[in-house]
């Protein structure tokens, strides 16, 4: 997946071949911005001034604009599901990050 980064927003690119542009839509949040761009250039610009758009429009509107997540996530639960989330991703092979990452992806249906 190629990704494009503005503002802390990212974009995800995609090919469509039948109308040859270059597809794109921000993702890690609610809120449904998409663009396109017949060149890498004109699909960086469609990206930019979609943000800026979106960003002025929410202020506009007096609504604050959705930030997308860090990736970034502390947690604070019992010691005993921290130490089974410990044991269950040793026994994986994974770090407790990846290990907790999959599982999370997994109940959020991501």
């Amino acid at each position: 997946m190629n990704t494009m980064t503005y503002k802390g927003y990212t974009a995800v690119m995609e090919y469509d071949a039948l109308d040859r542009v270059i597809v794109g839509r921000i993702i890690g949040i609610s809120d449904r911005i998409a663009f396109h761009g017949e060149s890498v250039a004109e699909f960086e610009a469609a990206f930019h001034e979609s943000v800026d758009g979106y960003i002025e429009a929410c202020h506009r509107f007096g609504k604050e604009p959705e930030k997308p997540a860090s990736g970034r996530l502390m947690l604070r639960v019992p010691p005993a599901v921290h130490s089974a989330a410990l044991a269950a991703a040793r026994a994986s092979g994974e770090s407790l990050n990846q290990w907790a990452a999959k599982a999370l992806a997994s109940a959020a249906g991501a």
